[in-house]
């Protein structure tokens, strides 16, 4: 039964890594030899043209994204820390109603605000900025690290907070000093969900950015059917792997507190 299990899962892990070897191999061919009929064949002559090419393309939207995608994650973290810090340690009359709308603001289509976002980053000379995309971003992460927070806040025992609360510590002292510190798996659990979430928006960032804050997908996509001879399939096959590395890294540095995370509650509730 146990190998059976092995081999199940090993064909699984083939099925999902032959795009990636597909995408890998083309990337890494030179264009004469990028043609869809050879797609599975390694290349004949290894060449770096597409990465180069890729990377010549992809480089201001690639900085862009960092700068939104890092902004907007470590801001809406902390925002959500503090609120389900107040909402589980600090309640106050009428607190569940403020949490059900926060946990609505997560149901809201994107598409549904789309004319009145516009509308209002514009009034506050914001559209078509990084700014206003990291403030976006921020709006619609609030809900969601809320929810993660106060779930997670919920496991931290009364009595360290009413301890704090007598040795004569106020809201941001008690959260400073008890709450804070052992936040670690849920901060972690947030950034990633929020780097994730930032980084492969593409919706946001056509509707409401410019040419000059642009992040990547929106130049990852630009990159399809270029070419006015031949398709650059190597060229757009680097660039697929490149725009996905930031967000492989992340989980790759922080996937053991992301796990860490979610079996200490983060996510639960």
């Amino acid at each position: 039964m146990r190998i059976i299990r092995f081999a199940i899962l090993m064909a699984f892990l083939l099925v999902f890594l032959m795009p990636v070897y597909v995408l890998l191999v083309t990337s890494f061919k030179p264009l004469q030899e990028a043609d869809p009929s050879t797609a599975w064949n390694l290349p004949r002559d290894w060449s770096t043209q597409g990465w180069s090419s890729a990377w010549e393309t992809l480089r201001p939207g690639l900085e862009n994204s960092v700068k939104i995608a890092v902004s907007a994650s470590l801001i809406s973290a902390v925002l959500g820390s503090l609120n389900g810090y107040v909402l589980s340690k600090w309640r106050f009359p009428g607190a569940d109603a403020v949490f059900t709308l926060f946990l609505f603001g997560m149901f809201i289509p994107y598409q549904a605000v789309m004319i009145p976002l516009a509308g209002m980053l514009t009034d506050i000379e914001l559209v078509g900025t990084i700014r206003g995309l990291v403030l976006t971003h921020v709006v619609y992460g609030i809900p969601i690290c809320t929810l993660i927070f106060r779930n997670y806040y919920v496991t931290i025992p009364d009595e360290l907070i009413e301890a704090a609360r007598v040795d004569g510590a106020g809201m941001l002292r008690t959260y400073w000093s008890i709450v804070l510190p052992v936040s670690g798996p849920a901060f972690a659990v947030t950034l990633i969900w929020q780097f994730t979430s930032a980084w492969n928006d593409f919706l946001f960032a056509v509707f409401l950015g410019a040419p000059d804050s642009w992040p990547v997908t929106v130049l990852l996509n630009n990159t399809a059917g270029s070419g006015a001879v031949a398709v650059q399939y190597n060229q757009q096959m680097a660039s697929a792997l490149l725009a996905s590395l930031p967000t492989l890294l992340v989980y790759l540095l922080l996937g053991r507190f992301f796990m860490r995370g979610l079996m200490a509650g983060a996510l639960k509730g």
